[in-house]
């Protein structure tokens, strides 16, 4: 028979048991103790027969049986807590009886979502291998899975949030204070989403009229679409008429109207990195894509590298440009981790077209958050469809991942030569502007009539690409070992000069036949990346974009809804002095329609009385005569009957 059988038979009397009252501080054993002497005084249980004691024995070993380790200590706390009366070890039993069956009916929830969950990952993965398999590698090499079974645009969610970067450069400590300061601040808490922090001082989300579609499904992407709900258009339409008026108070008031309307944010945020205030400006961009996200289509996955959202659209375009500048945002943190993350999800969005040029940052991106190898693996796979040596950042930023990655391997420091000679040969006019904005002094190698003519004779589209790449990157340079390693190799490169190698004429031909022009979306990524060096370069007609929130559209817009005609200015005008014209009429009406003569339409009677009543002003302009002040006020003020003493009397008349 065990103990707690006894302590039912006899009341819980450790005098009759004979056991030893233990004297301890404890709290548990004091908590024991005053159990023991409180049940003394409790009339004792009546047991007619002493087998149902073990039967309940047996159940309540049952009963107490553990489950695991948090559970046994739960009920190893109910046992110690004190009892004041016998009823409640009915309920209390009832209480584990309950507590029990709970516990084995969220088991049986957790493993069945555990089988579940299991079944939908094998499922994706077989989708996954199916897809890939039956992909084109010259239509979607972006896709191509690596060394780890995963595509090459692929986004990790938690690189997308910039505090698990600062987290591993300042510690988690750093940043969670700060995350508590900040959540102690404000009063409310904001739905998470991947691609912001919401903060808790933005206003409610709400129904903000912007919703996402799905367009098709096709070569194993899908495609999708913003669309904006009635509402959101006469927003949008009230935002047009703040843009044109240039009056930022007209935006802020339309803002204040729709604190969620995308292009006005976008359009408020510049007007805020005009006034050198970037927090604020950083801020609005992030409430921008916060807002878009919370309207994404549930299929839309941002990590999966397969859904598109395709510029032309004029509803899509948003999404791109805010991108864009929290990438900017970002690497003037530091965080280039997180904002090589958003260049991938950017391409990944619209690789065929790149509307905003992400292949001529990314780069920069990579080198900074030193992951050469989905730099040279993104070189190697695109090089076949996309001619990535073509750009002036590729060319260089290559060979300068292969030598940071080198390790003092021999072989790839001489591959890392070996294109770095190429790519001097290929643009000689990204020596000069590079050591420039890495204020090193150029010496005689450098000044070489080779590198030198390069930069008159390169063609205009090929001068805003070098500029644009010394601009961004030449911090990446500005290292002793890498300037070492540069002046080496533009070394080796004229000594190849001035044996006449062949690659310098075949590179020269290449490099004066291309570049003719432009992209559209080049311009567009020069412009809004606001590089002083590559927007100088820019033509007038582009340069004097002020759509921050439409620059450049594609020339093959889609537009779902257009906005409501108004009249011109000059029809208005027009209109207006109309009108003046006819109330000067005798016979002028307030309530009369306006004939088609005011425009410039029939109206002939209008037009005979506007005729009459230009002749009469004609004359009237003609009988004017100005006095003379010599002439002792004659003139106009003897017409008036002033004669020499008309000035008092004209001051007496004004007072």
């Amino acid at each position: 028979m065990s103990m707690r059988t006894l302590r039912k038979l006899h009341g819980d009397d450790r005098e009759n048991l004979n056991v030893p009252e233990i004297e301890s501080d404890d709290d548990e054993a004091a908590g024991y103790v005053a159990k023991s002497r409180i049940s003394k005084t409790k009339k004792k249980a009546k047991v007619e027969n002493l087998y149902d004691l073990l039967d309940a024995d047996d159940k309540a070993d049952e009963e107490v049986e553990p489950t695991d380790d948090k559970t046994s200590q739960q009920t190893a706390e109910k046992d110690e807590t004190p009892v004041e009366n016998t009823g409640s070890k009915k309920k209390r039993k009832k209480k584990k009886k309950k507590n029990k069956d709970q516990h084995v009916t969220e088991t049986a929830q957790i493993e069945e979502e555990d089988e579940i969950d299991a079944s939908i990952r094998e499922v994706n993965r077989l989708l996954d291998n199916h897809n890939i398999g039956e992909r084109n590698v010259a239509s979607d090499a972006h896709s191509l899975p690596s060394s780890g079974n995963k595509p090459l645009l692929h986004v990790e969610h938690r690189n997308l949030n910039p505090d698990t970067e600062l987290k591993r450069i300042f510690g988690s400590r750093v940043i969670r204070e700060e995350g508590m300061r900040r959540r102690h601040q404000g009063r409310r808490r904001q739905k998470l989403c991947w691609l912001t922090t919401p903060k808790d001082s933005w206003a409610p989300i709400g129904k903000t009229g912007l919703s996402m579609r799905l367009l098709e499904q096709k070569a194993g992407c899908q495609y999708f679409l913003f669309e904006h709900s009635q509402s959101y258009q006469k927003v949008q339409f009230q935002f047009c008429d703040a843009v044109e008026s240039m009056n930022p108070q007209n935006i802020l008031d339309v803002i204040q109207l729709a604190p969620y309307h995308i292009d006005g944010l976008i359009q408020l945020s510049e007007i805020f990195r005009m006034n050198e205030d970037m927090n604020m400006a950083t801020e609005i961009i992030e409430r921008s894509m916060y807002a878009m996200e919370m309207s994404f289509h549930p299929m839309f996955n941002l990590a999966t590298g397969t859904c598109r959202l395709e510029y032309r659209y004029r509803e899509n375009r948003c999404l791109f440009l805010a991108m864009f500048k929290h990438i900017a945002s970002l690497g003037n943190r530091g965080c280039n981790r997180t904002a090589l993350e958003f260049c991938k999800l950017m391409l990944s969005l619209d690789p065929d077209a790149d509307p905003l040029c992400a292949l001529l940052m990314i780069d920069f991106y990579a080198i900074r958050a030193t992951d050469y190898e989905f730099l040279i693996r993104l070189y190697n796979e695109w090089e076949a469809h996309r001619n990535l040596s073509q750009l002036p950042n590729f060319a260089f930023s290559l060979p300068l991942a292969y030598f940071l990655q080198t390790e003092g391997d021999a072989t790839l420091i001489e591959k890392a030569d070996k294109k770095l000679q190429e790519s001097l040969l290929m643009f000689p006019g990204v020596l000069a502007p590079l050591l420039d904005k890495c204020g090193v002094q150029a010496d005689a190698s450098a000044t070489h009539a080779f590198f030198k003519q390069a930069e008159y004779d390169d063609p205009v589209a090929l001068k805003q690409l070098i500029a644009l790449y010394a601009g961004r990157c030449h911090v990446c340079w500005k290292v002793p070992n890498v300037m070492e390693w540069l002046e080496r190799n533009v070394k080796a490169v004229l000594a190849r000069v001035a044996q006449k190698d062949p690659l310098v004429e075949t590179y020269k031909t290449k490099r004066l036949s291309r570049y003719k022009g432009t992209p559209r979306n080049i311009y567009r990524h020069i412009l809004v990346s606001e590089i002083r060096s590559a927007t100088a370069t820019l033509p007038q007609d582009v340069a004097s974009t002020v759509l921050s929130y439409d620059p450049l559209p594609p020339l093959d817009s889609v537009e779902a809804y257009k906005r409501p005609s108004r009249p011109s200015r000059a029809q208005t005008e027009s209109s207006a002095f109309s009108m003046f014209l006819r109330s000067l009429m005798p016979n002028f009406n307030p309530n009369e329609a306006v004939p088609d003569g005011a425009v410039g339409g029939e109206g002939q009677p209008l037009r005979q009385g506007v005729g009459a009543l230009m002749d009469a002003m004609r004359d009237l302009m003609n009988n004017i005569r100005v006095g003379n002040p010599e002439e002792g006020g004659q003139g106009a003020g003897a017409e008036a009957g002033q004669g020499p003493d008309g000035d008092e009397e004209h001051l007496e008349e004004w007072d």
